[in-house]
């Protein structure tokens, strides 16, 4: 399995981005909340969920979607169950240390 990784730097501070290989280019909406996979910003390289996992244990900031990678963090305990957003069933999480 595959996901697409892109790394955004702003102000010295780095963000990783990363989705399903399949989401990518997708829109899901529901009530309120819409959450565009957009190329622009999650479309970068497309690597391993090991690789992906490597790189998101290092990082301060992250934006995730999609089942594969949102469980694939989950078995690794970066991030907690609790902390895992749905919208329209498509599983998201976002970290960001302060």
């Amino acid at each position: 399995m595959k996901v697409f990784l892109k790394i955004h730097i702003r102000n010295e501070i780095e963000t990783v981005a990363v989705c399903d290989e399949d989401l990518l280019n997708q829109v899901f909406k529901e009530g309120n909340l819409k959450i565009e996979i957009s190329n622009q910003f999650f479309g970068g390289n497309l690597v391993t969920l090991d690789d992906a996992v490597d790189i998101l244990k290092q990082s301060s900031y992250f934006n995730i979607v999609g089942e594969n990678i949102i469980n694939k963090v989950i078995d690794c305990h970066i991030l907690p169950k609790e902390g895992v957003s749905f919208i329209n069933g498509v599983p998201m999480a976002m970290k960001m240390m302060f």
